[in-house]
């Protein structure tokens, strides 16, 4: 997932601040409320892009956006082959290959209204100032964090898994993500300015990686927590053989995960 999100995150934005530029043509207040609420959530790159960073040829346009969607399409087949993992869904309930992505463009759209939604809601917070301004940032992004995870979770995880399984790890995810936008921006204010050079452009590439690492790894965690606490797969066992009833079922299904044709039955045994 850090992978493919390392790859795609950058063009993905490129194309949201590009087509965002173009609708709020000529007026200022809300493009810098979107400089200020989505680039915003993207700390490590975010002061990197501008409105209409993307410009030229229609048609050339339009093959960049269609190449930039394609690229943000790995991040979620990655995402969703994990949460599949994750929840031990056998080979045959995934989804198939055009389904998979028609899943993964509907996620991409509603992230791209979600930050639309922020950029309004980060320009009535304009109004304010001081610390009820910083208070109110922070509040909006764990709000839109929160959502950005549900719309995640809901879209990538197999429809078997019911929408109330999801929250803790939504809200756990969510508050997580929150704190590294928040290091993100301390990263940039008391590191990355204050280099120049070759040094910041390196310094810029290694935090984007730890960051976007950081992320999948707890997104990953947040969806085992859902698993956990779910199916009650506790307590298990440290060390030794499985004895515990959690282990077994932990065990089977992960055993299970390898039926791949609806005619194909894998039956699990324990013997001591």
């Amino acid at each position: 997932m850090g992978h493919y999100a390392f790859f795609s995150l950058f063009p993905l934005l490129l194309v949201l601040v590009t087509i965002l530029g173009f609708v709020l043509q000529g007026d200022p207040s809300a493009q810098k409320s979107v400089e200020n609420s989505v680039l915003g959530q993207f700390p490590v790159i975010g002061s990197q892009i501008k409105l209409h960073a993307l410009s030229g040829h229609v048609a050339a346009l339009a093959i960049g956006i269609v190449t930039s969607l394609y690229g943000g399409l790995g991040v979620t087949n990655a995402a969703q082959n994990a949460f599949d993992r994750v929840w031990a869904v056998p080979f045959k309930a995934r989804p198939n290959f055009l389904y998979s992505r028609l899943r993964g463009l509907g996620l991409l759209v509603v992230l791209g209204v979600l930050f639309v939604i922020s950029t309004g809601v980060s320009g009535l917070l304009a109004g304010f100032g001081g610390p009820l301004l910083k208070v109110g940032e922070i509040v909006v992004s764990f709000a839109v964090n929160c959502a950005l995870y549900l719309a995640a979770f809901r879209f990538l995880t197999a429809a078997t898994v019911k929408t109330r399984c999801l929250y803790v790890g939504v809200i756990v995810a969510a508050l997580f993500w929150t704190l590294l936008q928040i290091g993100g921006g301390l990263y940039i204010e008391h590191v990355y300015k204050k280099e120049s050079g070759t040094y910041s452009q390196f310094a810029l590439v290694i935090a984007l990686i730890v960051w976007l690492h950081l992320g999948a790894q707890m997104t990953l965690y947040a969806a085992e927590i859902n698993t956990v606490i779910a199916r009650r797969l506790w307590p298990r066992s440290l060390f030794g053989l499985p004895a515990s009833q959690a282990d077994k079922e932990t065990y089977t299904a992960l055993a299970k995960v390898e039926e791949r044709h609806e005619i194909e039955q894998v039956d699990v045994h324990f013997h001591r």
